[in-house]
């Protein structure tokens, strides 16, 4: 386009533990487009925890700090608000807060008619109220399944951004029937991979860590944010029936420690820098989706099922109607038993040659790239339009 845009980006935290959709996209638009992150406050109320009231602290320092150039090219704005979205009061007076340190944010900046973009959804009372030439509601998740949140006002919030965007897409096509009921210009975007980047786990070169290297394998790994949507039983019960065995748990435990199993074969080795985890990966002997069965995971599409396959390991997994989809190269378990025999079955004979190349090839077509550029053009023909 001739005219490009500012895009006003409602993402979570820029600086969060975990690599999300939300943090790919915003990335990808930005070699593109001017975007402006703004980065919301959680659906859940603080729980009053140390780590709660530390974050709410120094998010209110960053909002008042002003924009923040990141070297991917975008700048990141704090938001305040007030994370207690139960209340329709606070809802309300959120949505005055939020448009009217908008207004000013984009006067500040000399943006005029930006487009928004929204990876969240609890701010839909801002739609059609900071003079934008399009809105855009990328959905990643059923939110109001998301543990600790009020369900009942995020769904009212996900319903009305729905309603309101130009845009919906979504990331499954289990969201697509509700979000096409409340807003007909409602398309699948499945989520993509980076796949230069996790490829690099099948290097020879590429070295191992050094507090993996010495654990005893076969290792079973799994990396991500380890929340209660993850089988932690699951996991234990598989660590229980292979006791020579290593799973390997990369990732922020955020459940509680007396819900967090314990096992001498379970090693919880915490976050570990997104840059890195091609490497650790390549420890794997298997890869591992134990998630549990929830609403949430119903609708979710895995990422991470993605980042397994462009680093070439065989995959166990639960059955979830997007895994399901690439049965082909995913061993999938609808039991804890079936979930172990696919385990042997994966340690004990890996890939071959061809099952890894085709796995792979596979995971080349399926980039941030191919995915998005589908979404930019329809944005783009919206605009021209």
């Amino acid at each position: 386009m001739a005219d490009v845009p500012t895009i006003l980006y409602f993402g979570n935290d820029w600086s969060g533990e975990n690599r999300t959709s939300s943090h790919h996209v915003a990335r990808w638009l930005a070699a593109r487009y001017r975007v402006i992150y703004v980065e919301c406050p959680g659906l859940r109320a603080p729980k009053g925890t140390g780590r709660d009231l530390r974050k709410l602290a120094a998010k209110a320092r960053l909002a008042l700090a002003g924009p923040r150039p990141q070297p991917e090219g975008l700048s990141v704005q704090t938001l305040l608000q007030i994370p207690l979205h139960r209340f329709a009061l606070v809802r309300r007076a959120n949505r005055e807060l939020i448009r009217v340190w908008l207004k000013l944010l984009l006067r500040r900046l000399g943006v005029r008619a930006p487009v928004t973009w929204f990876v969240v959804p609890h701010l839909a009372g801002v739609v059609g109220r900071l003079g934008e030439r399009l809105s855009v509601y990328y959905c990643i998740d059923d939110y109001a399944s998301l543990p600790d949140v009020d369900a009942g006002a995020v769904r009212a919030m996900d319903d009305e951004l729905t309603r309101r965007a130009d845009l919906v897409f979504v990331a499954s096509e289990t969201l697509l029937a509700r979000k096409s009921a409340l807003n007909p210009e409602t398309y699948v975007s499945p989520h993509g991979v980076d796949f230069a980047h996790f490829v690099r786990a099948q290097d020879p070169a590429l070295a191992i860590p050094d507090d993996v290297a010495a654990l005893p394998r076969p290792i079973v790994g799994f990396f991500g944010l380890i929340e209660r949507w993850i089988d932690l039983p699951l996991v234990a019960w598989l660590a229980e029936q292979r006791p020579a065995w290593t799973f390997l748990m990369i990732g922020r435990v955020a459940v509680p420690d007396s819900d967090t199993p314990r096992r001498a074969n379970i090693v919880y080795l915490g976050p570990r820098p997104y840059g890195t985890l091609p490497a650790y990966g390549k420890v794997f002997s298997a890869a591992l989706i134990p998630y549990h069965l929830t609403p949430q995971v119903l609708h979710a599409n895995p990422i991470k099922l993605r980042e397994y396959m462009a680093m070439g390991k065989p995959i166990v997994s639960v059955s979830t109607p997007e895994i399901d989809k690439f049965a082909a190269h995913v061993r999938i378990g609808r039991s804890r038993e079936e979930m172990l025999a696919h385990l042997d079955a994966a340690v004990g004979t890996g890939l071959t040659p061809a099952e890894r190349d085709a796995q792979t090839a596979l995971a080349s077509t399926m980039t941030w790239d191919a995915s998005l550029e589908r979404v930019i053009a329809r944005v783009e023909r919206r605009l021209a339009g």
